[in-house]
């Protein structure tokens, strides 16, 4: 059906409205619902300037800290993982051996609480998702612990910058299973629902639905915003998500989602006016949820390769800290499986007080 317009007289609007809250580092986190229990969850990194990642093995068993002072959170790895590093001081996407996946985001509007009037233990923010990886097997069992708040978010600047990193987690499971954590005006807020398939930036997730309603009211086929803001992409990442066929065999399903998460990313290089903190797509992960392969697409590289964690030893006997180094930008290239490929290392220390 054609656009009423009524309706396309609200388009100006809204981007006129959240122009201001949608200026912020990008990224988009999407989840494929297959039949057949083909579950695929991919995100990209947008970033200003290279994020220094690396891909680490960790196993099970390792003693952490939330590197607050005395007063920090511990706990020991249930779960073994891979996980894509930032800067190698913190963890910003993963999987577990569970198929558990972790994704950190920007959200400008992110506010924590205030750690030196809490009597909980604290937990870097750095290490938000690795907590979340080394503790829980599914996103059910997450939220329930979660909902606890055994412990108070710590953030700290952005490295080699003069402002707070301020974030948001989602997490996604083998069932399909969501959940979307962010920290509003000092509060806890938990959005658990395997319907939450898209998390990009700004604004607030709450706000990000009641903008997404408006454009399904439209209909994708009509039209989709086109632009590289938050909002837009959650739109469009919605749409094509659902879109592409969701009973198709596991290679068709995973070209699918590459797909879609390359539609939402930012070009390289791209500068927009007026949005400085929007950035260019440095990597893309996917995560076959179902075959437990987790892929890596750098920006600067050609080749998409993977790790089967069938093929990693995540034992806390004989299993140890493992490192794939990707180079300056991810520039390093590889090819196919690549888990035999990681050498052994010391762990690196989450940036903490």
């Amino acid at each position: 059906m054609p656009l009423s317009l009524k309706k396309l007289a609200v388009i100006p609007i809204l981007t006129g409205a959240l122009l201001s809250s949608m200026i912020a580092q990008a990224c988009t986190r999407v989840v494929y619902l297959g039949q057949d229990n083909n579950i695929i969850t991919a995100r990209s990194m947008d970033w200003k300037r290279d994020v220094g990642t690396n891909l680490w093995v960790f196993p099970r068993g390792i003693k952490r800290s939330g590197e607050t002072g005395p007063n920090s959170i511990k706990w020991t790895s249930k779960y073994g993982s891979v996980i894509a590093s930032g800067y190698d001081i913190s963890t910003t996407d993963g999987v577990n051996e569970k198929g558990l996946m972790a994704n950190v985001l920007w959200l400008a509007e992110s506010q924590y609480p205030d750690f030196s009037k809490s009597s909980k233990p604290g937990l870097t923010l750095a290490a938000w998702a690795q907590y979340a990886l080394d503790s829980f097997a599914t996103v059910e069992e997450a939220v329930k612990t979660l909902q606890k708040e055994p412990f108070t978010i710590v953030t700290a600047n952005v490295p080699g910058e003069q402002r707070l990193t301020t974030l948001h987690l989602s997490l996604s499971d083998s069932t399909g299973d969501s959940a979307i954590i962010e920290y509003i005006n000092g509060k806890q807020v938990i959005h658990h629902n395997r319907s939450y398939q898209v998390m990009t930036n700004s604004p607030t997730f709450d706000r990000q639905l009641a903008l997404n309603q408006y454009w399904q009211e439209i209909g994708g086929l009509s039209l989709l915003p086109g632009t590289n803001r938050a909002a837009d992409r959650f739109a469009r990442a919605s749409f094509y998500i659902n879109a592409i066929p969701q009973k198709t065999d596991d290679r068709s399903a995973l070209a699918g989602v590459f797909s879609v998460i390359r539609n939402v990313s930012v070009p390289y290089g791209i500068t927009t006016p007026g949005q400085p903190n929007i950035s260019s797509t440095r990597w893309r992960t996917v995560f076959d949820h179902k075959n437990q392969r987790y892929f890596f697409e750098s920006a600067y590289t050609p080749n998409v390769f993977w790790i089967d964690l069938k093929q990693v030893d995540f034992s806390d006997k004989t299993g140890q800290v493992m490192k794939l180094d990707l180079g300056e930008n991810q520039k390093n290239i590889f090819s196919g499986e690549v888990s035999d490929q990681f050498q052994p290392t010391s762990a690196f220390k989450f940036l903490g007080l």
